[in-house]
């Protein structure tokens, strides 16, 4: 049993409800409240009982008696003009409650398709998929950009600063329109390999001598 209130308010839904009768509905589904007609054409009873206008608006209704009412819900169908194909679909969704079943897959895939990508090899390059084990072969540790810039300069990472170059030189000689003849067709690979012995010449990981 509820305590009263030592302010005297009366704070139960009961009693708002009464203070308020706006909207309030019968045990029959009758708005007690309601002013309208029966939509029913001709007919002068009150309107007490709604019923959605099309399966499409829902939120929008027909205000009827309580035998029209019943009428038109023995006549309702809110499959009414959907296809076999969009019932069928809409059974499947009815069966797990429209909540859609997500594949199971592999946890640790998923977590790489939120970074987008598809292939936790591709952070590691077109060599991901070899393992070159933990000899002298497998290479030294670089970061991402000076990995890139290595491979774009066809060198290696074991080369000096001044080897690096060497290579950086000759690529040049062959992309820049100064001097291969004009051709302006790879200017795109030669800002590419400006852009990678930037990397080179800055880095701390390549010896100068």
């Amino acid at each position: 049993m509820p305590k009263p209130d030592p302010f005297g308010f009366d704070m139960s839904v009961s009693s708002s409800k009464k203070k308020n009768p706006r909207g309030r509905r019968g045990m029959s589904g009758a708005s007690e409240t309601s002013q309208r007609l029966c939509s029913h054409e001709g007919c002068q009873e009150p309107g007490k009982y709604r019923a959605p206008k099309a399966p499409d608006v829902l939120d929008d209704y027909f205000w009827f008696c309580q035998q029209h009412v019943r009428e038109y819900n023995l006549k309702w169908n809110f499959f009414d003009g959907t296809t076999e194909a969009e019932l069928n679909a809409q059974q499947s969704k009815d069966k797990v409650w429209e909540r859609t079943t997500k594949p199971l897959g592999d946890p640790e895939a998923r977590a790489w398709a939120r970074l987008g990508i598809e292939d936790p090899h591709q952070v590691l390059g077109k060599n991901a998929t070899q393992n070159p084990g933990k000899g002298p072969a497998a290479g030294r540790r670089l970061p991402p950009t000076e990995r890139r810039a290595i491979e774009i300069l066809e060198a290696k990472d074991t080369w000096t600063k001044p080897e690096v170059r060497k290579a950086y030189k000759a690529l040049i000689k062959v992309l820049h329109p100064d001097m291969n003849g004009g051709d302006r067709s790879q200017e795109e690979q030669l800002q590419e390999v400006v852009w990678a012995w930037d990397q080179i010449k800055v880095s701390r990981n390549f010896k100068d001598k």
